[in-house]
């Protein structure tokens, strides 16, 4: 998987991923012109969305009807660090046999988004020399693990 990130300016970016496109920026409280959602916004987007998937999945699966399916994304902030410190997913599942309950549950917290979450992978951040050697990967000094 790969997203590549241009600055528009202030603080607008676009994103491309596999020929698809969206635009992220900032409410003008934040020095933004408000065209695109933040990225926290987006992160709940990324969250719902899979956990969505695996509830039509399941749905799906079981010849059940998926129609008005629902998710909504819920997160509070924290600090120190600044992060979100708490999601709340909330499904809709219109005419869902009680049954189905405990299986709808299982399989949204299957989803990638929900267990990379819980289990946070390892984020390497790294400067590149674009002006160095083509071919050649200059990362300088400026290289961070967490």
């Amino acid at each position: 998987m790969e997203v590549t990130i241009q600055h528009l300016g202030k603080v607008k970016f676009e994103a491309r991923a596999r020929g698809h496109r969206i635009v992220c920026d900032q409410p003008s409280e934040n020095g933004g012109l408000d065209e695109g959602m933040t990225p926290p916004e987006f992160l709940l987007i990324s969250l719902g969305t899979c956990a969505g998937f695996y509830a039509a999945k399941y749905l799906e699966g079981r010849k059940l009807a998926s129609g008005g399916l629902q998710v909504r994304v819920i997160a509070e902030k924290a600090a120190q660090p600044a992060r979100i410190g708490a999601f709340r997913i909330e499904l809709t599942v219109p005419d869902l046999d009680p049954a189905h309950e405990a299986g709808i549950m299982r399989a949204v917290k299957a989803c990638l988004i929900h267990n990379t979450l819980l289990h946070a992978p390892a984020i390497e951040t790294v400067i590149v020399d674009r002006h160095a050697t083509i071919g050649v990967r200059a990362d300088l000094a400026a290289t961070t693990r967490n």
